[in-house]
C-alpha cells in the first residue's frame, strides 16, 4: 500500500506535526495567562486605553480562534472566536454597561486558566498518488479505432508527434495489449461498430478493472449532443474530439493531461503572521507535494513574488501593520501578477466582512481552523486552474510553446544571465523548408500536423534548461543556456536530420519535410536583438545555401 493511502500518516510527517503541536501547547501556556492579565487591566482602564487593550485583545484572540481548532484544541478555538465577536461589540460601542464588561473579563480569566494538552491530535494529510514517468521521456498511446484508415492514419500522425501509438480495431485486441502492459493514455471510438457494446461502455468497465485510471480522450461523429457528452464524462473521459479528427487539438489535449500529473510542483506563498500555523500550512502542503515560501514580512512581497513566482497566495485577513485584503490590493496593482489566485485563511466568519474582503481583491475565502485535506484540496484545484490558464495565455495554441513575445523576453533573459555568469548560450532560427509549398499542395491541416511535429521534436530533442518558442508560422526560436555554437550546432543538425526522416500522411499519399536552421553565440558585446539578427542572418545563409542544413554565424571577432 502506497505509503500516502487511506488514513495513514507517514512516521516523519507524524513525528513533525508533533512537534509544532508541542510548540503551540508551549504558546499557550504563555499567551493565555497573559489574556487573563490584560483583561483584569480593562476594568481600571480609562476610555482611550481600553479601546487600545480591547484592540489588542481582539487581535489575539482572532490568531487564537484560527489556530487553535487546527491543532486539535476545537473547544478552545471556539471560545476564543466567541470572545472576540464580544470585543468587536465593545469596540462598536454596542455593549456599554459595566455588568457586560465584567462577563468579559471573567470569561477571558477562564480561557487563561485553561490547561493545555501537550501534542493535541492532528488529522491525517492525505497526498494523491501519481503514475510514474516513463524514463526515456516518450509515452505509449492506445488507439481503439474500428475504422481501419482513420486509426492508422492517427497512429502515425502521433507517432510523428514523438509518442508511441499503438492501434487496434477491436476491444479483444485491446485487452490482450492490456494485459501486458499499460499504456500512458487511451483513444477510443464512442461507436466501435461491429462491437458488442459501444467504445464508451467499454471505456466505462475498463476504469472499473483498473487500479489507476488511463487519462481518456473520446472520438465521436456527435460531440454536441448531450447524451454522448455526459456518457463520455462517467467513462472517464478528458477530453470529446469530433471526426474528422484534429489531430493537433487532440495531441494538445494529450499533453495537458500529462502535464496535469506530472507537471512541475504548484508554488504557494502563505502570509500569516501567525508563525506557527503559517509553518504547518507550509508542512502538509509540502507532504502533498507543493514547493512552499512563509511571508513573514509584507514589506518583502515584492521580492517574493518576483524570485518565487507563486501560483496562489494564502492570506490571513487581520494582520497588524498591513491587512490581508491591502496586500492582496497591492498584488493586484501589478499586471503581472493579476493571474495568481488569492485565497483568505481566517478566522472572521462574518459574512459581510468576508465579501468586503473579497470585493477589494481576492478570489476565495476559507474560515479557520481548517483541516489539512481540505487545505490541500483547496490550494490545489486552484493551482492547477491558474496553471491551465497561464499557460493558455502564454503559449501557441497549436504547438504548446511560447508566444513570439515571450520568446524573445527569454532570449534576454539569458543573454543576462549569460554575461552576468560568464557562460556561452545560443541562439537558434529554425525554419522548415517550401513550407507554402505543403500548405498549397496538402492543406492547412497538414501544414499544421508539420509543425506540429517539428515542435515536438524539439521540445523532446532539447534540454529543459532551453527555452523554445514559436515565432511565426513555420519558425521557431529557441535559446541553449550554457551551450556554445558548435554544441547547438549538433545537436540542432541531429534535429534536422531525424525531421527529414518523418513520413507525413496527406489525401492517402505520404511527403516528408526538411528545415534550414542558423545559430548565434553570446559575446561580451551582443544585445538580445542583435543575437537574433545574426541567427537570423545565419538561417539566410542555410536557405541560399541549398537548405536542410544548420548555418553558424560568424564569430564577433571575425564579423569585424
Amino acid at each position: 500500500m502506497d505509503k500516502h493511502e487511506g488514513s495513514a500518516i507517514p512516521q516523519a510527517l507524524q513525528q513533525h506535526l508533533q512537534q509544532l503541536g508541542q510548540q503551540f501547547s508551549e504558546r499557550l501556556s504563555q499567551e493565555l495567562p497573559q489574556l487573563a492579565q490584560q483583561a483584569r487591566q480593562l476594568l481600571d482602564a480609562d476610555e482611550a486605553e481600553r479601546t487600545r487593550l480591547l484592540q489588542e485583545l481582539r487581535h489575539q484572540l482572532h490568531r487564537l480562534a484560527g489556530s487553535a481548532g487546527t491543532f486539535g484544541f476545537s473547544q478552545l478555538g471556539q471560545q476564543a472566536r466567541e470572545l472576540e465577536q464580544h470585543a468587536e461589540r465593545w469596540m462598536e460601542r454596542l455593549l456599554r454597561q459595566q455588568q457586560s464588561l465584567n462577563e468579559f473579563v471573567t470569561a477571558l480569566q477562564a480561557l487563561g486558566e485553561q490547561p493545555t494538552i501537550a501534542g493535541a491530535i492532528t488529522e491525517p494529510v492525505g497526498k494523491a498518488r501519481k503514475l510514474p514517468r516513463q524514463e526515456d521521456g516518450s509515452r505509449t498511446i492506445y488507439i481503439l479505432e474500428g475504422e481501419a484508415a482513420v486509426g492508422e492514419n492517427m497512429r502515425q500522425t502521433l507517432s510523428n508527434f514523438g509518442y508511441r501509438a499503438e492501434h487496434f480495431n477491436s476491444t479483444a485486441g485491446l485487452d490482450a495489449a492490456l494485459q501486458l502492459h499499460l499504456p500512458d493514455a487511451l483513444i477510443i471510438d464512442a461507436k466501435l461498430p461491429g462491437e458488442a457494446s459501444c467504445g464508451l461502455d467499454y471505456a466505462h468497465q475498463l476504469r472499473e478493472r483498473l487500479d489507476e485510471p488511463l487519462p481518456l480522450l473520446v472520438l465521436t461523429d456527435q460531440q454536441d449532443d448531450f447524451a454522448t457528452q455526459l456518457h463520455a464524462v462517467r467513462a472517464g473521459a478528458m477530453g470529446l474530439f469530433s471526426k474528422p479528427v484534429d489531430i493537433p487539438q487532440l495531441e494538445s489535449r494529450l499533453e495537458r493531461c500529462f502535464s496535469q500529473q506530472h507537471g512541475e510542483p504548484y508554488r504557494v506563498l502563505i502570509a500569516d503572521d501567525d508563525q506557527d500555523l503559517a509553518s504547518r500550512y507550509s508542512l502538509v502542503l509540502r507532504d502533498a507535494g507543493m514547493l512552499v515560501e512563509i511571508l513573514s514580512e509584507p514589506a518583502r512581497i515584492f521580492t517574493h513574488l518576483r524570485d518565487f513566482n507563486p501560483e496562489v497566495v494564502l492570506l490571513d485577513v487581520n494582520m497588524p501593520h498591513c491587512t490581508g485584503p491591502e496586500l492582496a490590493q497591492i498584488i493586484r496593482c501589478n499586471d503581472d501578477w493579476l493571474r495568481i489566485p488569492i485565497i483568505y485563511l481566517s478566522a472572521e466568519t462574518d459574512i459581510g466582512k468576508q465579501m468586503n474582503a473579497l470585493i477589494k481583491a481576492g478570489d476565495d475565502f476559507v474560515t479557520k481552523p481548517i483541516s489539512d485535506n481540505a487545505l490541500v484540496a483547496t490550494v490545489f484545484s486552484r493551482a492547477q486552474r491558474a496553471r491551465l490558464l497561464s499557460d493558455a495565455l502564454a503559449r501557441d495554441s497549436l504547438t504548446g510553446l511560447l508566444k513570439h513575445a515571450d520568446i524573445k523576453e527569454q532570449v534576454a533573459i539569458e543573454l543576462e544571465r549569460a554575461l552576468r555568469s560568464g557562460d556561452r548560450a545560443s541562439v537558434v532560427m529554425l525554419d522548415i523548408d517550401h513550407f507554402k509549398r505543403v500548405n498549397d499542395e496538402h492543406g492547412h491541416a497538414a501544414g499544421d500536423n508539420v509543425i506540429r511535429a517539428l515542435a515536438n521534436l524539439l521540445r523532446q530533442r532539447l534540454r529543459r534548461v532551453d527555452s523554445l518558442g514559436r515565432y511565426g508560422g513555420e519558425e521557431f526560436l529557441a535559446v541553449l543556456p550554457d551551450c556554445t555554437p558548435q554544441q547547438a550546432g549538433l545537436i540542432v543538425d541531429e534535429i534536422r536530420q531525424r525531421f527529414a526522416e518523418l513520413r507525413f500522411i496527406a489525401d492517402g499519399g505520404e511527403f516528408s519535410c526538411t528545415l534550414s536552421a542558423g545559430i548565434a553565440g553570446t559575446d561580451v558585446h551582443s544585445d538580445a536583438e542583435q543575437l537574433r539578427e545574426h541567427a537570423d542572418k545565419a538561417l539566410y545563409a542555410a536557405k541560399h545555401g541549398g537548405r536542410n542544413q544548420v548555418q553558424i554565424a560568424a564569430s564577433e571577432e571575425h564579423r569585424g
